[in-house]
């Protein structure tokens, strides 16, 4: 069995318990004095760690529009005063969006390719039309329509934002090159015992890592496989198979398939391979992807071997009272390569020995490209 770091699940619970203790209290302590020296992408609002997986998504897309980035920002941070119901800051958050849309529209379509013009318009329109009832419903003070909204328009911006991504942003290094690479993003249906899990799979961020899991989930791999989890422990795991094998023995090689530790740092062009961050000496770099999602979705590997991972995957459960977001030592050290986005109130109910029903990509299949043989 291919574990965290060799590391069963009771050993992930008391590991984290005691290691996000310690944390805190540095934390606490380092909170006093000034860091000048921290890294922070220019795509992403400075701040609390984001939580929610479908903000994390919209921010690893590869795009350098900083307009559509600003108008992003502005609509994300409503969710930072909305439980307070501070309408202040929300009022003018909706107001800076309806700015940008107003004055600066052009500069949004002007990274869209010429093919795909008239959809984004028509986005940008559909965006526009919420953003207005949004400031009615600020101006109401309508908690509930001012979040459903929120979710509405940002899925929108999200989708203007993935027609900016033109190309594949890199190449895999060569030595990666037998293996499945995921060019671009698909999403996969979890079907359980206990309901659907919905999650989408990042290959601008992790290519190889969510090439191996999208092809394995196409050949049926995970049908019928169980979970893994004690009892209050902080990860789900699955994918180990029947018999003697921890991992996936490719029927066309008759070999043990492995994928490398690959790491994409924000601000950076490709991801790092075979090394964590914390052996490379980046203890301040952040990765893309990181663990501050509940459902963060990410490969299991032997401790001693960064690139010992093949069919073992699991969720990050998030506690923040004990792993406060982006400060976790998960970050770095494990391939993040998707997040949960439908089904959370299921991952919280699967158990030990509960079992995927079946695995199936169901969008973004046309993104997986198999090596040549």
């Amino acid at each position: 069995m291919l574990h965290l770091q060799n590391f069963s699940i009771d050993t992930c619970k008391s590991w984290v318990k005691t290691v996000a203790l310690a944390l805190l209290l540095l934390v606490l302590s380092l909170s006093f004095t000034p860091v000048s020296h921290a890294k922070r992408p220019s795509s992403m609002p400075a701040g609390n760690a984001i939580t929610d997986a479908r903000a994390l998504l919209r921010f690893a897309l590869p795009i350098d529009n900083k307009t559509v980035r600003e108008l992003q920002i502005s609509l994300e941070d409503i969710g930072n005063h909305i439980r307070s119901k501070r309408w202040g800051p929300i009022s003018s958050d909706v107001s800076k969006a309806s700015r940008i849309l107003n004055l600066r529209e052009s500069d949004i379509l002007e990274s869209i390719p010429e093919a795909k013009q008239p959809e984004a318009e028509a986005l940008v329109a559909r965006v526009k039309e919420g953003v207005a009832q949004l400031e009615k419903a600020v101006e109401a003070k309508d908690r509930d329509k001012v979040i459903d909204l929120k979710a509405t328009i940002l899925a929108s911006v999200g989708e203007i934002e993935e027609l900016m991504v033109t190309e594949f942003p890199f190449e895999v290094p060569a030595k990666y090159a037998h293996l499945p690479q995921l060019k671009g993003r698909a999403t996969v249906a979890v079907e359980t015992q206990k309901g659907k899990i919905t999650l989408v799979v990042d290959g601008y961020s992790a290519p190889v890592t969510a090439g191996n899991f999208v092809d394995l989930v196409d050949r049926g791999f995970y049908d019928g496989l169980p979970f893994i989890r004690s009892e209050e422990s902080y990860v789900l795991q699955t994918g180990d198979p029947e018999g003697k094998e921890v991992g996936f023995i490719d029927p066309a090689t008759g070999k043990y398939r492995s994928v490398p530790l690959e790491v994409l740092v924000r601000d950076e062009k490709e991801p790092v391979y075979g090394i964590t961050l914390e052996d490379a000496g980046r203890y301040r770099d952040e990765p893309v992807l990181p663990f501050s999602a509940f459902g963060t979705v990410a490969m299991a590997r032997e401790e001693a071997d960064p690139d010992s991972g093949s069919s073992q995957f699991f969720f990050f459960l998030f506690e923040p009272e004990l792993t406060p977001a982006g400060l976790n030592l998960l970050d770095g050290r494990y391939a993040v390569f998707g997040y949960v986005i439908e089904g959370k109130e299921v991952l919280e109910q699967l158990k030990q020995g509960d079992k995927i029903v079946s695995a199936k990509v169901i969008k973004g299949k046309e993104n997986l490209v198999q090596p040549q043989v």
